[in-house]
């Protein structure tokens, strides 16, 4: 009965707070003409819908649950213009479970050189879609239960002193799909403390003049998919580790690791390390292709590895579509040992499926992965190039295992 009536309360609140949640207006000639002012009279569960534009040093705190914001005609673009927000950057969350849509940050400056263009630190949800951080002193950076960030950029995010990032979370649970996370300064593109991680079909590179340390960090382990990604390192590197997993402890319980169906590229003539691996890491690496000079895993960790393409010259022998502009499909004149020489990668040891139905689309989405024969290398199917597929619809899928 005590069940019973929690539930009819819990119920009956939730139906009272749909039914008092409004649409706030934000623009030249809407009611709130500043997101500031709409973010101080948005109350539980209100929806704010900012028109395109700029909106210099607009900063603001996000202070009630339960909020969506987004931008509409176009992304809204937030630029700090030497404003921030409490001492952390441009949009501060407080509240339980946000969404922001179709918004552009950049700037964020503050005091300690870790201004970000969000920056959190709550309980729930974080969802970004269709967002783009740049030439911040950190893209994102805070952590909650479940964050997924969906078909975003990230570029040039950084103060320069390695310690602030393109992107920079921590929780529960993180996931990262059809992003495409660039050109970090000397921090990392890609860094996440969550004890579960799904990173997924994204574009993550240095390109010819990124300065990113590492392209994924994992600093404090545990269970970790990377699957589906396009992964470049460039010349420029401050760190000639790509992938880093566990370097500086494994806090988060479990070293597990699925590296599937990844494109990686290695443009440091240097050399390098493709997979650096925590001491007594249990990592599973099938069906990649590694291209470029390098050690491909290190660390005394149990591997098992299959199905993988391995060059080390810069031959393009894998056929790549266009190496010289970043273009990592697949062509007509890739090798039998890549086309059609995948194994079926399985589950992994909680049952979450490991065959990619996805891959990234430029620029910045994903859409469905083509099934021709056995699954090719890497990760694009063969004959399956950027305008031959559209994305799906945005699906919030945050309880993963």
């Amino acid at each position: 009965m005590k069940v019973l009536m929690a539930i009819l309360v819990l119920a009956a609140l939730l139906t009272a707070s749909a039914a008092s949640a409004r649409t706030l207006r934000v623009g030249t000639n809407k009611t709130y003409k500043t997101v500031r002012s709409a973010a101080q009279a948005a109350q539980n569960g209100d929806t704010v819908l900012v028109d395109a534009g700029l909106y210099s040093a607009d900063v603001t705190s996000w202070n009630a649950s339960n909020l969506v914001v987004r931008g509409v005609g176009g992304r809204a673009y937030l630029r700090a213009d030497g404003a921030q927000e409490g001492g952390k950057g441009i949009w501060v969350l407080y509240g339980t479970n946000f969404t922001a849509e179709n918004i552009e940050f950049s700037g964020a400056s503050v005091p300690d050189k870790n201004g970000a263009g969000i920056r959190f630190d709550t309980t729930g949800f974080l969802v970004l879609r269709n967002c783009y951080f740049h030439d911040n002193e950190d893209g994102i950076l805070g952590g909650c239960d479940s964050i997924l960030i969906e078909n975003s950029f990230f570029d040039h995010n950084g103060y320069g002193d390695g310690q602030s990032h393109n992107l920079y979370v921590w929780g529960r649970t993180f996931t990262l799909r059809g992003c495409y996370t660039h050109r970090a300064k000397i921090g990392h593109d890609v860094k996440t403390r969550a004890v579960n991680n799904y990173i997924l079909y994204n574009r993550i590179m240095d390109e010819s003049d990124g300065t990113a340390s590492y392209e994924v960090d994992i600093p404090d382990g545990g269970r970790s998919y990377l699957i589906g990604n396009v992964i470049e390192q460039g010349p420029h590197t401050d760190n000639n580790s790509i992938v880093s997993y566990g370097a500086e402890s494994a806090s988060n319980g479990v070293l597990d690791l699925y590296v599937i169906h990844n494109t990686f590229v290695n443009n440091d003539t240097n050399g390098g390390t493709f997979l650096q691996l925590r001491s007594g890491t249990s990592a599973r690496v099938v069906n990649n292709i590694f291209y470029g000079p390098g050690t491909r895993w290190s660390g005394s960790s149990s591997v098992t590895a299959s199905n993988n393409y391995l060059e080390t010259l810069y031959n393009n022998s894998p056929k790549f579509a266009s190496p010289s502009t970043y273009d990592f499909h697949l062509s007509a004149g890739s090798p039998s040992t890549i086309v059609n020489a995948g194994v079926a990668p399985g589950a992994s040891a909680t049952g979450y499926p490991l065959t990619p139905t996805l891959q990234y689309v430029y620029d910045a989405q994903s859409g469905p992965r083509p099934v021709v024969g056995a699954l090719d290398l890497g990760a694009f199917e063969s004959g399956s190039g950027t305008g031959d597929t559209a994305p799906p619809a945005a699906v919030r899928d945050l309880g993963y295992r």
